[in-house]
C-alpha cells in the first residue's frame, strides 16, 4: 500500500503552508532522509525530506501552491514495483480539497476528534483523544536520529509521525500541542472579529495577496494587543562613552574582519540587565511564573515581507565580537530565509532597534510569550547634563514594553535602571 507523504508541521505556529519547490519527480527512487520538497513556512523556507525508502508515485499537490493544511497528502510513495491506482475523475485530488478541509495535526501531536454538532435538546460529549502508539524500538530517519545526538535527545521517547511510526526531524522540536475544548453556553463570548473595510471608491489601488509571514505577524500581534496587559518605561541613555569605546574597539578588531555595532553592545547591555533584575526575565503562565536564569535574546530583523526574530542564545555570557559574528550571521540567514526552528523559537526578551531609521522613540508590542520587549530609538544630540555643567551629548531613548501580568512597575523601572547604568558606564559591558 502507497505510504501518504503529508505537509508538515514545521513550526509550532504553522497551520498551513506554501509548496514552494519539489526536489524530485514522479518515478524518482528516495531513500529515507532524502530532500524531497521545500516547503514555504510562517517563518522560513524549510526542506522537507523522505521518512521512508521507495519510489515517488504521484506528486499530489503542484509546486507553487499556497495554503495546503497542515496534514494534507502532498505525495504518494510505494515499494519498488508496487502500483498506485489513478486518481478517479469523479473524485477531486487531495489539492483540490485541502482549501474545503480543515487543517489536519501532525500525527506527532496529540490529536482532539470533535463530534459532529449535537442537537441542542441531546448535547453528546466528545470523543477522548485518540491515544498515540510508539513502535518498539527506535525507528527513525537518518536526519533525526543525527538532530537527536547533537541535542542529546533520547528517540526512545519519542512518538514518530512518520509512515510506520518512524520518527522524523520534526519529532525533535514541535511541542505537543492539544487543540482547546468547545466552549459551552456558559462561556465568555469572544471578542469579535474586527470588521475589514473594503478601499475607499474611486482610488486607485493595487491589491496583492498576504504571505504566510504577514498573516502569522498580523494574527500574533493582534492577539498581543487583546489579550497582554502592555504597558511602558522610557529611559534616555547618554551613548557617547558607548560610542568612543566601540570605536576604540573596532580599531583593535579591525585586523580581524570584526565590526562591533552599538546594537551589539545594546544586546549585551540587555542581557546583562536581566541577570541584574531577574525578576525582570519572566514568562507569565497562567498560574505559574517562569523565571529563567539564562538570557537568551530574540533580535528582530526587517525581513521581506515581514520580519522574524532569530535568537541569540545566553547573550550575557558571550562576548562582544562573539554577539557581533552571531548577530551578522542569523541576519544574513533571515534575509535568505534559511533560519532553522532552532534559531528563531524561544528566547526571552527580545530588542527592536530602529535607531538607523532616525526614531526618536517607539513603543513596541510584546512578542507572546514573552513578557518585555525593548524597542531602541536614534542617538540624537541634544544638551544635557554633562559633568555638572550642560553641553551636548547623544542621546538615545529606550523603551521597554513589559507584560504587567508578569512584571510590577517597580521590577520594570529597576530593570531600565540598570540597562541605562549599562549604556552609559560601557567598560561594565566588556568585563
Amino acid at each position: 500500500m502507497p505510504i501518504e507523504l503529508k505537509m508538515p508541521a514545521l513550526s509550532p505556529t504553522m497551520e498551513k503552508g506554501t509548496l514552494a519547490k519539489w526536489l524530485v519527480t514522479e518515478g524518482d527512487s528516495v531513500k529515507a532522509g532524502d530532500l524531497i520538497a521545500e516547503i514555504e513556512t510562517d517563518k522560513a523556507t524549510m526542506e522537507f525530506e523522505a521518512v521512508d525508502e521507495g519510489r515517488i508515485a504521484r506528486l499530489v499537490v503542484t509546486e507553487g501552491t499556497d495554503d495546503v493544511p497542515v496534514g494534507t497528502v502532498i505525495a504518494l510513495l510505494a515499494e519498488e514495483g508496487e502500483s498506485v491506482p489513478a486518481p478517479s475523475a469523479a473524485q477531486p485530488s487531495a489539492a483540490a480539497e485541502a482549501p474545503k478541509a480543515s487543517p489536519q495535526p501532525s500525527e506527532a501531536a496529540v490529536a482532539v476528534i470533535e463530534a459532529p454538532k449535537p442537537a441542542p435538546a441531546a448535547p453528546a460529549p466528545a470523543p477522548a483523544a485518540a491515544p498515540l502508539t510508539v513502535e518498539a524500538g527506535v525507528n527513525a530517519t537518518p536526519l533525526a536520529r543525527r538532530v537527536a545526538a547533537a541535542k542529546g535527545i533520547s528517540l526512545a521517547s519519542i512518538t514518530g509521525s512518520g509512515a510506520r511510526g518512524k520518527i522524523v526531524q520534526a519529532d525533535l522540536r514541535l511541542p505537543p500541542l492539544v487543540r482547546p475544548a468547545p466552549a459551552n453556553d456558559a462561556a465568555p463570548v469572544a471578542l469579535a472579529a474586527a470588521k475589514i473595510a473594503p478601499p475607499p471608491a474611486g482610488v486607485p489601488v493595487e491589491t496583492v495577496k498576504l504571505s504566510n509571514m504577514r498573516r502569522t505577524i498580523a494574527k500574533r500581534l493582534t492577539e498581543s494587543k487583546q489579550t497582554v496587559p502592555h504597558f511602558y518605561l522610557t529611559a534616555r541613555c547618554n551613548l557617547d562613552s558607548l560610542l568612543a569605546l566601540r570605536a576604540d574597539l573596532n580599531g583593535s578588531l579591525a585586523a580581524r574582519g570584526i565590526k562591533l555595532s552599538v546594537n551589539d553592545f545594546l544586546i549585551k547591555a540587555l542581557a546583562l540587565a536581566l541577570h541584574r533584575v531577574p525578576d525582570a526575565n519572566v514568562q507569565f503562565g497562567g498560574d505559574d511564573l517562569h523565571r529563567f536564569s539564562r538570557a537568551d535574546i530574540s533580535m528582530a530583523v526587517a525581513i521581506e515581507g515581514g520580519l522574524i526574530t532569530p535568537v541569540i542564545k545566553d547573550a550575557g555570557s558571550l562576548s562582544l565580537s562573539a554577539i557581533a559574528l552571531e548577530s551578522k550571521a542569523l541576519a544574513a540567514k533571515a534575509r535568505e530565509g534559511k533560519l532553522t526552528p532552532e534559531e528563531y523559537q524561544g528566547g526571552t526578551a527580545s530588542i527592536s532597534n530602529l535607531g538607523m531609521f532616525g526614531i526618536d522613540e517607539m513603543f513596541p508590542v510584546i512578542n507572546p510569550p514573552q513578557a518585555l520587549i525593548l524597542g531602541v530609538a536614534a542617538g540624537v544630540e541634544q544638551p544635557w547634563k554633562v559633568n555638572g555643567e550642560i553641553a551636548l551629548a547623544t542621546i538615545m531613548a529606550a523603551t521597554a514594553s513589559f507584560d504587567h501580568r508578569a512584571i510590577d512597575g517597580a521590577v520594570a523601572a529597576q530593570f531600565m535602571a540598570a540597562f541605562r547604568d549599562l549604556v552609559e558606564t560601557p567598560l561594565q559591558i566588556v568585563t
